[in-house]
């Protein structure tokens, strides 16, 4: 019998013919997410499954699904998912690790531009129909020759660095590991403490992994050190910002604006997380800007990581290491 694979959400025809010339392939076919329940269904039989930022692995689902070889994740962040269980129940986790890391960082700059030039706002008003040509409104904030800071500088904060190069932007990071002179000189990058960076830029980009030690990383403390009329673009997880204190540091107009791709309540692993959008950012169009979720969301793109993840599974149960390997699964 071929070993079952389940795919929890749609993926391209490629990477379904990819799969099921080896294997036994259950998939959504939808665009949308299953319940829980339900994936955990298709997957009591299953040998592999392909899972995605909506779902979550642990302990209690692994228990269902005893003949589960790999879990083979499409996506590089992993703060939704047991590893640890993974690797004590004798599973392999796999992740993508570079080919999120473009795309993403395009976004984050796309992000900025768009908050800071009032983008959104330019586009209601066309769609309004009351347009009426050049009028002396809507004026807005250049990134030229102002300061960007990105706090943590791993690969997508390096891609962020080399595109702002091209704008006359002063770069400035914060890292717990700091590159050496060589590195700060080929990004044009320049090293500061947290405080200081807070305190003297004009735009701030979080880009650090969601771990206890980042949870609320941007708080009511950290957003009262900002520089006033800063802006604020979130790209890597929701929950590294407080969206609560956000929403209150644009009310007393702390911060000049915030833009997100990513959200406090998609991050499943914790129990805690609220369940919507804070209503104090979501009603404040004229200072947000928001995305859903779409930093990877290139075509071309979404398909090569899932034909990754696919080549994780196949290596899995043909018994070797797969290459996107986190764990060393007990045997």
């Amino acid at each position: 019998m071929k070993p079952r694979v389940v795919i929890t959400h749609w993926v391209h025809d490629e990477v379904f013919e990819l799969l099921s010339g080896a294997c036994e392939v259950l998939q959504n076919r939808t665009r949308l997410t299953l319940p829980r329940q339900a994936v955990l269904e298709m997957s009591k039989e299953a040998h592999a499954i392909m899972v995605f930022m909506p779902d979550s692995i642990d302990e209690e689902f692994l228990t269902a699904c005893p003949h589960l070889k790999i879990v083979a994740a499409a996506l590089k962040g992993f703060d939704n998912f047991d590893v640890q269980a993974c690797t004590r129940r004798g599973v392999w986790f796999s992740i993508v690790p570079d080919l999120l890391t473009v795309p993403t960082a395009e976004l984050a700059l796309g992000l900025l531009l768009g908050l800071t030039r009032r983008m959104l706002e330019g586009d209601r008003l066309i769609r309004t129909g009351e347009f009426a040509g050049w009028r002396p409104h809507l004026y807005g904030t250049g990134i030229s020759g102002g300061t960007c800071r990105i706090i943590g500088l791993g690969a997508v904060g390096r891609a962020l660095a080399r595109r702002m190069k091209g704008f006359d932007v002063n770069v400035l990071y914060h890292d717990v590991l700091p590159l050496s002179a060589s590195d700060e000189a080929e990004l044009g990058v320049k090293r500061a403490s947290f405080e200081d960076l807070l305190r003297n830029s004009d735009f701030v980009f979080p880009l650090t992994p969601l771990r206890p030690a980042t949870l609320h990383l941007i708080d009511r403390k950290t957003l009262l050190l900002m520089k006033k009329g800063a802006f604020l673009i979130n790209v890597c997880r929701g929950s590294v910002v407080n969206e609560k204190d956000v929403a209150e540091a644009l009310e007393s107009e702390q911060i000049a604006g915030y833009a997100a791709d990513v959200f406090e309540m998609e991050d499943w692993a914790r129990t805690d997380r609220p369940s919507s959008i804070s209503s104090g950012l979501t009603q404040k169009a004229e200072k947000t800007f928001f995305t859903p979720h779409i930093g990877s969301a290139v075509d071309s793109v979404r398909r090569e990581i899932a034909m990754e993840a696919a080549r994780n599974i196949l290596q899995a149960l043909n018994g070797e290491v797969p290459q996107g390997a986190v764990n060393r699964p007990a045997s």
